[in-house]
């Protein structure tokens, strides 16, 4: 395997650029398609590689069940640095799986109490909370609901009422809470891919605000309302959920829908920055895959061939 087995930890740390290549000049759409695919797929290498590194390194403690044959030399051969790497592995591995246990059990408790809070209201696509504070967010599930407070309707006039709903009816639409959540579980993945995790929350929400744009027909009305909701956002029950006027780069929300319409191409030509970001995620990606294969196969075959019949 040799030191391509390290491959998929470090290639996430191109992750940076290419969120910031990805979110500036590609479509949100493809942006969010493209990114929460790349992050997936490094992710899964990155742990893939520690679960082997974890194999190599396991078999090396004292009283453990594995077969003595996957502890000898011709094993360690494989893996540079092997009693380094092997060991470090286990606790970073154990931590990636601690990690991600907790986002996703945090995703699950947010929607139960988000559930919770709305029983004993009518049930409808829209609840109105009684509540002071500004916020609204969508909240998926067996029966898709927007959920908006009194405080945050009370804010906002007639049209950009219509332009809140339609960009919570985005989030819905698209299912963009699983962008959110699978990216957030690739940075507990790997903390390199934390910049994606990042980026995808940024282009979910430009993405809504696009899909709003053209469904009310007036860009300026949804920029108003985007603006005019961050100022008396007060704060929705979580980042996991998609919500409006949520905690980022709101200004540049503005700009862009005060500016036209981007060009929804899928595949942007390679010799410009959309096309650098598109491509260069799809190469670091492929590279890290192969990568994790043949350290797989190999690594296979070798405890195979180590074991004793």
């Amino acid at each position: 395997m040799g030191v391509f087995v390290f491959l998929p930890l470090v290639l996430p740390f191109t992750a940076w650029p290419i969120a910031r290549l990805a979110e500036h000049h590609l479509h949100p759409r493809t942006a969010t398609w493209l990114l929460s695919a790349i992050a997936a797929v490094l992710a899964v290498c990155s742990t893939l590689c520690l679960a082997l590194l974890m194999v190599v390194g396991t078999a090396q403690l004292p009283g453990n069940p594995l077969p003595d044959g996957w502890s000898d030399p011709e094993v360690r051969d494989a893996v540079p640095y092997d009693e380094v790497a092997g060991r470090a592995a286990i606790p970073a591995l154990l931590a990636v799986l601690a990690g991600c246990a907790g986002i996703t059990w945090r995703h699950f408790r947010v929607r139960r109490e988000a559930l919770r809070a709305l029983a004993g209201l009518p049930d409808r696509s829209v609840a109105v909370l009684p509540d002071d504070m500004a916020y609204a967010y969508a909240l998926p599930g067996a029966r898709d609901r927007i959920v908006v407070t009194a405080g945050m309707l009370a804010e906002l006039d007639g049209p950009e009422r219509r332009a809140l709903f339609a960009h919570e009816r985005a989030h819905l639409a698209s299912r963009h809470h699983r962008f959110l959540l699978a990216t957030q579980l690739a940075a507990r993945a790997n903390p390199f891919l934390r910049p994606l995790c990042t980026s995808v929350a940024y282009t979910t929400e430009r993405w809504a605000d696009e899909e709003a744009a053209a469904m009310t027909g007036n860009r300026q009305s949804v920029a108003r309302a985007v603006a005019k909701a961050a100022l008396v956002t007060q704060g929705a029950p979580s980042a996991t959920l998609a919500h409006f006027a949520a905690a980022g780069p709101v200004p540049r929300r503005v700009a862009a829908l005060l500016a036209p319409a981007p060009a929804a191409l899928r595949w942007p030509p390679v010799f410009t920055p959309a096309g650098l970001a598109a491509w260069g995620a799809t190469v670091g990606a492929a590279v890290s895959a192969l990568s994790s294969a043949n350290a797989a196969f190999t690594l296979f075959f070798i405890l195979k061939a180590a074991t004793p019949l």
